[in-house]
């Protein structure tokens, strides 16, 4: 699905299979394109965000093929200092990260499952360029829907929450059928039909919410993805519908003197 996102995105680095799927699920949902978009400048503005907050290392769990306004190039714009190490399990994803990451000594790519946590953050790559103690940018953006219910997804993120520091701030984006209708399901056909490793598990606001246990969310909270402190008309969908697809929210970890 990494590769069908990057057609999504209008990237080259996909094969026909994936375009295939990508037209079927655009048929079945039309304006996914825009959300896609909706997503990827999300992207930006939190990075943005995060680099005002003081964080200078980044750790982008799903990372996906490079396209525009990558997380080591928006953060690095802000300070060349910052450091940011990729996570993705596809092989082109790492490839073409791989290319794109070449003579830069401040980020690197990692081909790992995000469920193996412990294998990523004791990587050398990772252990490299992060200091973990000081705090994170941990980013998993269009990820965590990836993750079934049987597969405790809270228990999961607990295991990243409790390596990352006080101060650390943790973005997630996650697609919800909370304001969708029958285009939904049937784009989700689309994907179980494909045979696809990666099938979608819909959650709803509350239940995305609890993905943030241990962080203390930022304003706005949770929302739908062009909601999250838009600049300008370019972070909105022109279909209401595709700014809502995607939550997305910033959470906070609570040093221990917070919490005392």
């Amino acid at each position: 699905m990494a590769r069908t996102y990057d057609f999504m995105l209008g990237g080259g680095h996909n094969f026909a299979v994936d375009r295939a799927v990508g037209e079927q699920i655009g048929r079945a949902m039309p304006g996914l394109r825009q959300a896609a978009r909706v997503n990827r400048t999300f992207l930006g503005r939190v990075v943005r965000f995060l680099t005002d907050q003081g964080i200078r290392q980044f750790l982008d769990v799903g990372s996906g093929i490079p396209t525009v306004s990558n997380v080591h190039e928006v953060a690095q714009q802000a300070d060349p200092a910052c450091r940011v190490v990729y996570v993705d399990r596809d092989p082109v994803a790492v490839a073409h990260s791989e290319l794109m990451l070449s003579g830069n000594d401040r980020a690197a790519i990692v081909q790992a499952d995000m469920r193996d946590p412990e294998g990523i953050l004791a990587h050398p790559d990772t252990r490299r360029l992060l200091d973990f103690d000081q705090p994170v940018g941990l980013l998993m953006l269009l990820m965590l829907h990836w993750i079934p219910d049987d597969s405790d997804p809270l228990a999961l993120l607990a295991r990243y929450r409790d390596a990352l520091p006080g101060g650390s701030y943790l973005a997630i984006t996650h697609v919800t059928g909370d304001h969708q209708g029958e285009n939904l399901t049937e784009a989700t056909d689309v994907i179980k039909r494909s045979k696809s490793p990666d099938q979608i598990t819909l959650r709803t606001r509350a239940r995305i919410a609890e993905l943030f246990t241990g962080f203390d969310l930022v304003e706005p909270g949770l929302v739908g993805c062009a909601e999250w402190r838009p600049r300008g008309p370019a972070d909105i969908s022109d279909e209401p519908d595709m700014n809502m697809l995607v939550y997305a929210g910033v959470g906070v970890k609570q040093s221990r003197n917070d919490e005392e």
